[in-house]
């Protein structure tokens, strides 16, 4: 028997999905830049960007709170902390924008802001019509936004735009790329997921579209690394689809050429090559900007105190 070790940290999930050879329901043309037989790996011309921008967000929830509107009936929510930034790389990283959030999210109508000695958690009322987690979802919703509105002010200084995960919203943003690190959907027929798996180091798939009317551009990019597996540092990137055919290629290849100057290794970290050092980094600097969560937590709860008793 032969295997292979992930080198992933279990703590993070696994990289590729247990059902990544299944179907999608999901409208998928792989024939949008090239037949289906002449499906293989590409490799553009090594012209990296020289510019390149990358946005990621950060959420945290502080406390779970339970709110009495007056009336006697309690409401769940959650007291949230979230952040989103631009980190810039051209001759030096450096993070450009960053912004911190604090709310608390309740189903129902406005609740209002609950004041802490440190900071004021504004009022984000959530549609109770999510099923599952529609607390988890609103947070990661107004995250997503922040993440938008500040690479909209951040972008127009790059050759490349990369925002971390799928497009979603952010599809809007002027020359983004969704940049998703990990599979769980398998948008590929078993024969062109062959030539994921045939793909070397800077080299890309051909470009196919996902979905119909609201399509999008999507491709497989390996990164550089000791790959373990067929599914080894491949990452899969989104450009919007309202990109004619020809430009979205063009930035398929920039993409490629790009992304591998900037792998992580497994040595410095435990999702590697996936979380790109610029990734990691800016992740870091917006968890030390949402601030102590321990400190946090306990003027909330001093807040709570004091609410209480008046």
């Amino acid at each position: 028997m032969r295997f292979a070790i992930e080198t992933w940290s279990p703590e993070y999930g696994a990289p590729v999905g247990g059902d990544v050879l299944g179907e999608t329901d999901v409208e998928v043309d792989a024939a949008a830049e090239r037949p289906l037989g002449d499906w293989a790996p590409v490799a553009p011309a090594p012209t990296p960007a020289g510019c390149v921008l990358f946005v990621d967000g950060v959420q945290r929830i502080d406390a779970r709170v339970w709110v009495d509107d007056g009336t006697g009936t309690s409401r769940q929510g959650i007291c949230a902390s979230w952040a989103a930034g631009v980190v810039r790389c051209d001759d030096e990283a450096v993070v450009v924008a960053a912004e911190v959030r604090r709310g608390v999210l309740c189903a129902g109508d406005d609740v209002g802001s609950i004041a802490t000695a440190h900071g004021r958690y504004r009022s984000y009322p959530v549609p109770d019509i999510a099923a599952g987690d529609p607390l988890g979802q609103a947070l990661g919703r107004v995250r997503g936004d922040l993440e938008g509105r500040v690479a909209v002010e951040a972008g127009g200084g790059g050759d490349l735009l990369v925002v971390d995960g799928p497009l979603g919203d952010r599809r809007h943003i002027d020359g983004a790329v969704g940049y998703i690190k990990a599979h769980h959907v398998a948008y590929l027929a078993p024969a062109q997921q062959a030539v994921v798996g045939a793909l070397g180091a800077g080299e890309r798939t051909p470009l196919f579209r996902i979905g119909a009317e609201r399509f999008r551009w999507s491709w497989y990019v390996r990164l550089p690394g000791p790959a373990t597996h067929a599914w080894w540092g491949v990452v899969r990137c989104e450009a919007a689809g309202d990109l004619p055919l020809d430009e979205a290629a063009a930035r398929a290849d920039l993409v490629a050429a790009t992304l591998p100057r900037f792998a992580s290794q497994p040595y410095n970290d435990t999702r590697a090559p996936q979380n790109l050092h610029p990734i990691a980094g800016l992740e870091r600097e917006l968890k030390r900007r949402l601030g102590d969560p321990l400190l946090l937590e306990r003027a909330l709860r001093t807040a709570a105190s004091s609410t209480t008793a008046a």
